[in-house]
């Protein structure tokens, strides 16, 4: 490991929280981008939005010096800020003018074929074989959807900043498991940095939240590290699929019961999981901190046994998913939206 590099998490760090500070100095004095609640909202207050701008530009500031060190490859530093960017711009436009469904979708698309185009071994990584068409279509399908179930999950104050968080803190340990030499394990804690910087600011009771713009770059940004762990040891990619799992279950499981219902599920809603369960707290905070103890008290473990050899990737997605599912589909998840606004003390 090179320590030296683990100063730029901090700087990415520092970066969204001052960027944080100043959008959101901004905002109040303005008043635009300003989030009014509504009967789908999960707060009571006019609150400043689109504070998520701060994670991209951190990241997208500190993943280059990777590249000027020759610490990454050029291609795979482009394959991120080139993806990540398209898509916080396409959530800025979304956030400022509610742009179309379709032109919001093909522009995801356009991103993640950016980044599978550019990243190595995604075939391998995804199918176990060399077959880099079909590898790429199936890419570009994951990144899309991770992207927007991250956008999803993004409810109530902390949750998507402490699950990006807690997950690529545990997928850049993953690292130092498998018998690979990589310095692929930067990346993530370089996320992970830009993360806490906005967290600092958006934790229960949030002062600004995060918008399309960050949640969407999270999401793609995520996507993105799980098919290059994979392209460096195959069980990484199910490792991160295990350590995604709390928002991959809610999310899934939710959008395919809104759409057995016939309920429009790409229509603001709060039927999520996470929803009803801060709904049933009274607060966000509980809800967030318990996300973020499940990460590492239980989806760690299992993504670090799959990582060592000591359980089939398949099987140990299985094993984590399952209770998981279980506690969404004992919230209600994708049934009725959570009866009540939650303000959080």
């Amino acid at each position: 490991m090179s320590y030296p590099l683990l100063l730029l998490p901090v700087i990415a760090l520092a970066v969204a929280y001052g960027g944080t500070a100043w959008f959101r100095r901004y905002v109040l004095s303005t008043g635009r981008f300003v989030d009014v609640p509504n009967a789908r909202s999960s707060h009571v207050v006019p609150t400043p939005r689109g504070g998520g701008i701060a994670i991209v530009v951190a990241t997208l500031l500190v993943l280059p010096v990777l590249g000027w060190l020759q610490v990454w490859s050029w291609p795979v530093v482009w394959a991120f800020t080139g993806a990540g960017a398209l898509v916080a711009l396409i959530g800025a436009w979304d956030d400022a003018a509610n742009l179309s469904r379709t032109l919001r979708l093909l522009g995801h698309f356009l991103a993640a074929g950016l980044a599978v185009s550019m990243l190595e071994g995604i075939s391998a990584a995804l199918l176990g074989r060399d077959s880099p068409w079909e590898g790429y279509v199936v890419a570009a399908l994951f990144m899309v959807w991770f992207l927007n179930l991250t956008n999803f999950m993004d409810g109530i104050d902390g949750i998507v900043c402490a699950e990006i968080i807690t997950v690529c803190i545990g997928g850049a340990v993953l690292y130092l498991l498998v018998p690979v030499q990589t310095t692929f394990w930067i990346g993530p804690l370089i996320l992970a940095g830009a993360a806490l910087g906005f967290l600092l600011w958006n934790w229960p009771p949030a002062k600004i939240f995060m918008g399309d713009t960050g949640s969407g770059f999270l999401g793609i940004t995520v996507a993105a590290f799980a098919l290059q762990a994979g392209s460096v040891h195959p069980a990484l990619f199910w490792s991160w699929l295990i350590l995604y799992g709390v928002f991959v279950t809610d999310a899934t499981v939710t959008i395919l019961r809104r759409m057995l219902r016939g309920d429009p599920f790409h229509e603001a809603h709060r039927s999520h999981a996470y929803q009803h369960a801060a709904s049933i707290h009274g607060a966000h905070k509980p809800v967030t901190l318990a996300v973020a103890g499940i990460n590492v008290l239980w989806l760690f473990p299992i993504a670090a046994a799959v990582a060592v050899g000591l359980l089939d990737g398949r099987l140990g997605l299985v094993l984590a998913y399952a209770p998981l599912v279980g506690v969404v589909l004992w919230l209600r998840a994708g049934i009725t939206d959570a009866p009540t606004l939650v303000p959080d003390p």
